[in-house]
């Protein structure tokens, strides 16, 4: 295949996978089905049809729009729309093909869960859960890591972050973690191995200060709630462009 077959291929694939990664994130945390019914305007209740569901090209078209009430459209639509495209066809420009669709994979896993917890601190187990069984099952593509290392990885991952959740509870009297913090870090574990864990919990250390900093001018520090679960899924994609750390 010519090198340029792949990233489009998976950046195709991203771009429908995230219209519903979209819708998933945009209704389920309002308690609305995901799958139950046609997609339709939030707005004035409109049924859209296919020329409004074409991923990112229809809101272009209409100006970010309904194209019957006018409403804007939440831009989180297109947001997510465009980091699974990106999640799709960047991995290819630097991985092998085979890791590269690992890695998309894990990717696309991540993109809701990162979004989720960093609207709403809320990582929900039957989206961390394929995660870890996609780790599970295609880790060993990605960063070709033995079985042991991973499993290993997702033990280590989830016992680490539980401890310390555990103690901070003990001497605090109320949670400092929340519960979705191990899991999604014994699922990040399976993927990129145990070896991966030490520099993982530093750069999602970093990425949380980051994003804590960016919010500072509107939330004080002592005041934030920070979402660690979208600091480690954003820091476990970037690990799993790096060589493998065995």
């Amino acid at each position: 295949m010519p090198t340029w077959f792949w990233p489009i291929v998976f950046g195709l694939l991203g771009a429908i996978l995230g219209s519903f990664i979209a819708t998933l994130c945009l209704r389920w945390p309002a308690g609305r089905s995901v799958t139950a019914g046609r997609s339709h305007c939030d707005a004035c209740g409109r049924a859209l049809s296919a020329p409004d569901l074409v991923p990112l090209l229809s809101a272009l078209a209409s100006g970010g729009r309904c194209r019957s009430c006018r409403t804007p459209i939440d831009p989180a639509h297109g947001s997510i729309e465009f980091a699974a495209l990106l999640a799709g066809a960047a991995p290819f420009l630097l991985l092998a093909p085979v890791p590269a669709a690992a890695w998309a994979l894990m990717a696309w896993l991540l993109i809701p869960l990162i979004w989720l917890d960093n609207r709403h601190l809320w990582l929900p187990d039957p989206l961390v859960l394929p995660l870890a069984l996609a780790g599970l099952l295609a880790g060993g593509y990605l960063g070709g890591l033995t079985p042991v290392d991973r499993l290993i990885g997702g033990a280590a991952g989830w016992a680490v972050l539980a401890s310390i959740a555990g103690g901070y509870r003990r001497l605090r009297g109320f949670d400092g973690l929340g519960q979705g913090d191990p899991k999604l870090l014994g699922a990040a574990g399976l993927w990129l191995g145990w070896q991966a864990l030490p520099f993982l919990l530093l750069l999602a250390s970093g990425v949380g200060l980051a994003l804590a900093l960016a919010r500072s001018r509107t939330i004080p520090l002592a005041q934030q709630r920070i979402p660690f679960g979208t600091a480690i899924g954003l820091a476990a994609l970037l690990i799993g462009l790096l060589p493998p750390l065995a």
